[in-house]
């Protein structure tokens, strides 16, 4: 039980690392959470910023949720966890959760921080790849044809529970998902109350107000 918690703890210590932050900080003395939609994202850097910044804040985020994840969930699959329970994965899907509440909600920054989506990728990139590729596939082709990240975020969460089923998930991973699905759009509300009065700008666009999403 000790080394669950553990490893539990750590993925929410990662999750925590606020990317966005530091490199806000580094490239440009600023303050990410001051500055556009407040979220410290990939979106938010890339418009506060830049692209070359946005990029790796993009790929640490995925990587804080794929790294924790995939090593409970190796551990799992070939039988080396130090803990032994009768759902199967329900440790790795914990671990999952604790990272993507870890990068909203860092430690490091007063429990403030992103929305949860790069993170995510990461967690399901570990959990099941081809869910992974078939939920960031919906986020690359709502993107191209709205050029609106938010509507992208939440589509793409919409199809992460819907990709788990399509390839017959075990039912904590769907689980999971269900939870990143609602989690993930939860930490949209501000965009989905904007992208229903038709006031979400898109990506590219000038706009008296920044996207509020990341």
């Amino acid at each position: 039980m000790a080394s669950a918690l553990g490893i539990i703890f750590a993925g929410y210590v990662l999750g925590s690392i606020p990317t966005g932050y530091w490199v806000g900080k580094a490239a440009r003395g600023i303050d990410i959470r001051q500055i556009g939609s407040g979220s410290t994202g990939a979106t938010n850097v890339l418009r506060a910023v830049g692209k070359k910044e946005a990029l790796l804040v993009l790929v640490v985020d995925i990587l804080k949720g794929y790294l924790p994840v995939l090593a409970a969930f190796h551990l799992e699959q070939q039988n080396q966890a130090p803990w032994h329970f009768p759902v199967l994965h329900l440790v790795a899907v914990i671990v999952a959760t604790a990272t993507i509440v870890g990068h909203s909600k860092s430690m490091f920054l007063n429990f403030t921080g992103g929305k949860s989506a790069a993170t995510g990728l990461g967690t399901l990139l570990a959990l099941d790849p081809i869910a992974a590729l078939m939920t960031f596939a919906t986020w690359l082709l709502v993107l191209f044809v709205s050029r609106i990240v938010s509507l992208a975020s939440i589509a793409a969460a919409v199809a992460c529970p819907l990709s788990m089923l399509a390839v017959k998930a075990p039912p904590a991973i769907l689980g999971y998902s269900i939870l990143a699905f609602l989690y993930v759009t939860i930490r949209h509300k501000s965009n989905i109350g904007r992208l229903l009065k038709g006031e979400e700008p898109k990506i590219g666009a000038k706009s008296k107000e920044e996207e509020q999403t990341g």
